[in-house]
């Protein structure tokens, strides 16, 4: 059952993550490490998250990693990431990673949907101009449309328009929606996977992955008794705390980072 944390109060799932062996501490970004922002560009993790993120990374035994269905080139841009960044990056819902001191190798030269996903683009173009507000996003493995400067009607419309193309030209994609987004992709990768391939990679003994979405509860329900996982927002979750906002994810991390930094050795 889910609970709201109550900072200022001790929460023993809390201690418990805090003072797992090997922590992997895993967030989506849109909505849990920023803000939700019109346009999908101008997200940025606010300063909480990201002083707390970089005094998490800096301890032993620690790897900090954002999980977003964003392409990668896309998350590095909004997470300000660079080529010498601790943080880990798992984009396209778990299709691309990105691991400090490693070079990306080109996902999409072996991709044989990218000529769809660019006559599709085609198609979907001049089509959105129907319907002010929507904007149509261009991503690795996918299209995403998203509807939020749009009216709610307006996206209604618009998510119909474009679920008929794909209906017509690429049923066998996949099809997510989130908060006022509507996504298509060529890959069958979901974050529960991006939790699986960053929890053997880091050799993790415990998870905290928090997410604010729908998308974010393939993750949460794979979570095991030995991980914690955090909901920001309203909706019906498998986590077992829940969050108000970006600020408080960084008031809980800072709480563990707290913790983490006077755990025996």
């Amino acid at each position: 059952m889910t609970r709201d944390w109550q900072p200022g109060a001790s929460d023993p799932a809390v201690s418990a993550i805090a003072r797992t062996q090997t922590l992997l501490v895993a967030l989506d970004f849109d909505g849990t490490a920023s803000e939700l922002v019109a346009d999908p560009m101008a997200a940025r993790a606010i300063p909480a998250v990201k002083t707390v993120l970089a005094e998490l990374a800096a301890l032993p035994h620690t790897t900090v990693a954002f999980i977003s269905g964003r392409s990668l080139v896309h998350l590095r841009e909004i997470a300000e990431h660079d080529d010498d960044s601790p943080i880990v990056l798992a984009g396209s819902h778990g299709a691309q990673y990105w691991y400090p001191g490693e070079s990306e190798a080109d996902a999409e030269a072996g991709d044989p949907d990218r000529m769809l996903r660019d006559a599709l683009l085609d198609e979907l173009a001049p089509l959105l101009t129907n319907y002010p507000g929507v904007e149509l996003e261009s991503k690795t493995f996918g299209i995403g449309i998203h509807g939020r400067p749009a009216s709610a009607e307006v996206e209604r419309e618009a998510f119909t328009a474009v679920d008929e193309v794909f209906a017509r030209r690429a049923r066998h994609w996949r099809r997510r929606t989130g908060d006022r987004i509507l996504e298509y992709s060529s890959r069958d990768e979901g974050k529960d996977t991006a939790i699986a391939v960053l929890r053997e990679h880091t050799g993790a003994t415990g998870i905290l992955f928090a997410g604010d979405d729908v998308t974010d509860e393939d993750a949460l329900r794979v979570l095991t008794a030995d991980d914690l996982g955090v909901r920001v927002g309203a909706g019906e979750t498998a986590a077992t705390l829940r969050v108000e906002s970006p600020q408080q994810i960084a008031e809980l991390l800072e709480v563990i980072a707290s913790e983490r930094a006077t755990r025996p050795a």
